[in-house]
């Protein structure tokens, strides 16, 4: 067993995590060293190195300093399953880089073998590209992986059924606004109801895809565009209104 104390400059070169984080931290209490030098240097054991790892795997997982902080003070907390979820998130992380190099190769090889590329088609690849980067921005590994199964089990005939369903209700839902129907009746609650299920249709029911999505949308108003909504405060505000009244 090494049995070293680590001073918190030799900490930060042997990690890679910077001296001013490693401070931070001890800041805010998620990592304190548990030993210090006659002067007062900090000094990091063994144990307080595996909890650095535990903080970094959980970073790496999505999670916040503060719930990171609980969840070590957890009794049933468990370093093991840290150590899987975060080799489960790097996995589906390869996985997902595997199938865009798949689908970046099929476009190569259609460009190949094409006498001559258009301009549409040039730029319909760049526009997949980057879409691609974005989605990848914001959902994580893991979230991209689940709505890549769903998408696969819905086929293609019931991925374009889902857009046509959030198209229809989009265009319900800004008629009644504009007829001024009370978000509060019983159409208004129908509507908000069609509006979730189809949000849980899409999420599965797991609130951190519903969060990435929030975010997307609100970020990148053109890939909302292209899924059939422009965020309008307006519809936004009729629907959570409705949602509110029960």
């Amino acid at each position: 067993m090494d049995t070293r104390c680590l001073k918190v400059g030799e900490l930060a070169r042997l990690s890679g995590v910077s001296v001013r984080t490693l401070h931070y931290y001890d800041e805010i209490g998620v990592l304190r060293p548990s030993q210090q030098t006659v002067s007062g240097h900090r000094l990091y054991s063994r144990v307080d190195v595996a909890r650095l790892q535990q903080i970094c795997s959980l970073r790496r997982l999505g999670l916040p300093l503060k719930g990171i902080a609980k969840l070590l003070a957890r009794p049933d907390h468990s370093p093991l399953e840290v150590l899987r979820a975060h080799a489960d998130q790097l996995r589906a992380r390869v996985e997902a880089e595997t199938r865009l190099c798949e689908r970046l190769e099929a476009v190569a090889a259609r460009l190949e073998r094409a006498d001559s590329v258009s301009l549409s088609d040039l730029l319909e690849t760049i526009q997949e590209i980057n879409k691609m980067d974005k989605f990848e921005k914001y959902y994580t590994p893991e979230q991209l992986e689940t709505l890549a199964r769903r998408g696969e089990a819905l086929g293609e005939d019931g991925m374009q059924k889902a857009q046509q369903d959030w198209t229809d209700l989009i265009a319900a839902v800004q008629q009644a606004v504009q007829d001024g129907v009370d978000p509060k009746s019983e159409q208004g609650r129908s509507l908000a109801a069609r509006w979730d299920a189809l949000i849980e249709a899409f999420t599965g029911g797991d609130p951190g895809i519903r969060q990435s999505l929030a975010r997307m949308y609100q970020a990148e108003p053109n890939i909302a565009a292209d899924h059939g909504y422009r965020p309008d405060l307006a519809l936004s505000g009729f629907i959570d209104a409705a949602r509110n009244s029960g």
